[in-house]
């Protein structure tokens, strides 16, 4: 397995690094046991001083760290630099509110007294892909150190020095060793290494081939899994929506991260009376952006992540087309060094097509018209996939009723789906299951132990 920083500007090599042997892997399991043994009997303001040195560290770098997005990636550099904020800012919210999150929840029986108390399980494998580094691990990482737990880290292949400059930042904050460590090693292993009797619980962002197996392991070995996976998120645009605000968030929720989130706008959805209105809109948007090297503070769209990842979603807009899909608006590899797509718009879609089923992790947006709003609901939920969706009206209470038929695990209502600290994040279907972020994201990797008082009279 290859662990290397390649410049998806260039798609030269700039650096390699060895994977750790299977007697190194193991080292730093038993590290990480040892580790949790002293760490859970820290307080709750112990662990928060850690994570607030770690934030503090973090914003500190910030221009330093967020290069190395770019450089690994491809994220413009302005979004990283916003990554590092938004992952310094969840590393605060769970130093700042863990201990009200877990505190004991008393319960009333009819007979003597009980308390829950939310007890850490131990070691945790986390398994994070390379969208967002930082922000990845930061909403995975913070709440299990909060609750007591520590935490090995595989980070995806791609950006092996945001991995290793995440774990130095715990180590400049003075954490114990073997509370937070860096996996150099293939998804294959990481997945071998669920069945490791160490480790107690799994959380993985990345694809359903991926998240498939390591469930299936972890299902194998009894262990808890939290799972985020793919998204075809809709953008629903209904005959009452502000026009040209909805046309500058859809370039938004669909070009972010050069188009590469989970919970991008994929599906753009708009009824009938305002359709030709929207897509001519958004198409002049799109045809304007300047696509060029991501550490150009003036670059609108970077390069995908990788070169795989360019011909991947160009060979889904061919075969799409092949199978009837027709391109609306650029539609082939951008004419210039690096892993670049051209900002593509894709019409004429129907089950069957590629497109249509399938998620297109770049700058590819799908377009469908459809009749009302109930037909776009239906096509909203026509889909393997549940993560988030949007929905344009000035109506609220109207996209409040069209937010409850959308069978996903988040609805924003006039904004793209995106994502802060204190919003859960999750989704339904094929798209995962768990929650991360907010207080439902500190409750997954716990013990909810009931602790009963009963005198000794009193009835069985």
């Amino acid at each position: 397995m290859s662990i290397q920083t390649v410049n998806p500007n260039t798609n030269k090599t700039v650096k390699s690094f060895e994977e750790m042997t299977q007697k190194t892997v193991d080292a730093k399991v038993a590290k990480a046991q040892v580790a949790f043994a002293d760490w859970k009997e820290t307080s709750y303001q112990q662990r928060a001083d850690l994570l607030y040195k770690v934030a503090t560290l973090m914003r500190i770098k910030k221009s330093e760290l967020a290069k190395t997005i770019t450089l690994e990636m491809g994220k413009i550099i302005a979004q990283a630099e916003g990554e590092i904020d938004l992952s310094a800012d969840i590393i605060d919210y769970y130093a700042d509110h863990a201990e009200a999150f877990l505190a004991d929840k008393v319960l009333n029986p009819e007979y003597g007294t009980a308390l829950v108390r939310n007890s850490p399980i131990g070691v945790l494998l986390g398994v994070m892909p390379w969208n967002f580094p930082y922000y990845q691990v930061a909403r995975f990482a913070a709440p299990n150190i909060m609750v007591g737990n520590t935490i090995l880290l595989k980070h995806a292949s791609i950006v092996p020095q945001c991995a290793a400059a995440i774990e130095e930042l715990f180590e400049e904050a003075n954490a114990p060793e073997g509370l937070y460590t860096n996996l150099f090693i293939s998804g294959k292993r990481a997945s071998a290494l669920v069945s490791d009797k160490r480790i107690k619980g799994v959380s993985l962002t990345g694809s359903e081939e991926a998240g498939a197996s390591v469930a299936a392991e972890a299902g194998k070995h009894l262990k808890k899994v939290v799972l985020e996976l793919g998204g075809n998120d809709v953008f629903i645009i209904l005959e009452d929506a502000d026009m040209d605000k909805t046309v500058e968030w859809a370039v938004v929720g669909r070009m972010n991260n050069n188009g590469q989130c989970c919970v991008a706008s994929k599906r753009f959805i708009a009824v009938e009376a305002i359709a030709d209105e929207f897509i001519q809109k958004f198409k002049d948007a799109l045809s304007k952006m300047k696509v060029g090297d991501p550490m150009d503070p003036t670059t609108e769209l970077g390069p995908m992540s990788s070169e795989e990842a360019a011909v991947h979603l160009a060979d889904q807009v061919k075969r799409s087309v092949e199978e009837g899909a027709k391109v609306l608006l650029g539609g082939k590899r951008a004419n210039r060094e690096g892993a670049f797509m051209e900002p593509t718009i894709l019409t004429d879609l129907k089950p069957g097509i590629a497109a249509y089923h399938e998620e297109l992790f770049g700058p590819v947006a799908s377009f469908y018209v459809v009749k009302d709003e109930q037909a776009a609901i239906d096509l909203a939920n026509d889909s393997d996939f549940g993560l988030g969706g949007s929905v344009f009206t000035q109506d609220v209470e109207r996209g409040k009723r069209v937010a409850d038929q959308i069978d996903t695990g988040m609805v924003f209502i006039n904004h793209p789906t995106w994502t802060q600290a204190d919003l859960p994040f999750g989704g339904t279907k094929q798209s995962g299951f768990g929650r991360e972020l907010s207080e439902l994201g500190i409750q997954e990797f716990v013990n909810k132990k009931l602790i009963r008082v009963s005198k000794l009279n009193d009835p069985f």
